[in-house]
């Protein structure tokens, strides 16, 4: 594998939020309310205590209002189902993309968190899923989608009917389906939300939300339990908002 599809590939284990196999994994979230200290666990994650461009944030503090250019091409696909501890996942296959701007984000996969793990003055959704791509040069892009409670997500639920196969499983599943019609986005520069925070994240947060039962939340909750890190601070970087909060 070379060029485009090895720099990819590496994004994709990069960003993975955990190792395949669990027992590799040498950290944990927390509650999401104290700082996690994961460069206690091991001294490659330095950049998760000493970083300065650290996510998640609380959007509720834009430093400019703009509407920002973001689309995408989701559509039908076969995904491949993939589960560990604090770990749920669909990878996808290559075709799909965001555009921010005129810069093309290749998707490779959706993971959740529940609760979410960016906040709007302090409040933090039950359920987010962060679409996860990378540039051709290996640039990192991520499209966050908050979810209420509210009416069944069909999409969602196609995920959960399949835990029951287990890791690996194949999903059918439309990702336009797991996204608002309208992308209007919070967009600032960041850093993976776990080990090893590599910063240089183009993050953007729709503002709007989905839905998903309260069925469907248990599930995903059940599945992962607490996965938000805690808050970072917004520092001096710019954080450009749809409207403000």
């Amino acid at each position: 594998m070379t060029g485009s599809k090895t720099i990819l590939a590496a994004a994709a284990v990069a960003l993975a939020g955990s190792p395949v196999l669990a027992q590799q994994k040498d950290w944990r979230f927390g509650d999401g309310e104290m700082p996690e200290r994961w460069s206690l666990q091991n001294r490659d994650y330095a950049l998760c205590d000493s970083g300065l461009m650290q996510s998640p944030i609380d959007l509720a503090s834009p430093k400019a209002i703009a509407p920002v250019q973001v689309s995408t091409n989701y559509g039908a696909v076969e995904s491949r189902l993939s589960v560990a501890d604090q770990k749920l996942q669909l990878d996808f296959p290559q075709g799909m993309a965001m555009m921010s701007g005129n810069k093309q984000f290749n998707l490779i996969q959706v993971h959740f968190h529940t609760p979410a793990e960016h906040a709007i003055n302090g409040k933090r959704h039950p359920l987010t899923a962060h679409f996860v791509h990378a540039t051709d040069e290996g640039e990192l892009g991520v499209l966050g989608v908050f979810f209420v409670e509210g009416a069944t997500n069909p999409e969602l639920q196609k995920m959960i009917d399949a835990l029951e196969a287990g890791n690996g499983a194949t999903v059918s599943v439309d990702a336009k389906g797991m996204i608002p019609d309208q992308l209007m986005v919070h967009r600032y520069m960041g850093s993976l939300t776990t080990p090893p925070c590599s910063e240089g994240v183009n993050w953007h947060v729709v503002d709007q939300t989905m839905t998903a039962s309260a069925q469907q939340i248990a599930a995903i909750e059940a599945q992962l339990g607490p996965t938000a890190r805690s808050l970072q601070p917004l520092g001096n970087r710019l954080l450009v908002s749809p409207s403000g909060n």
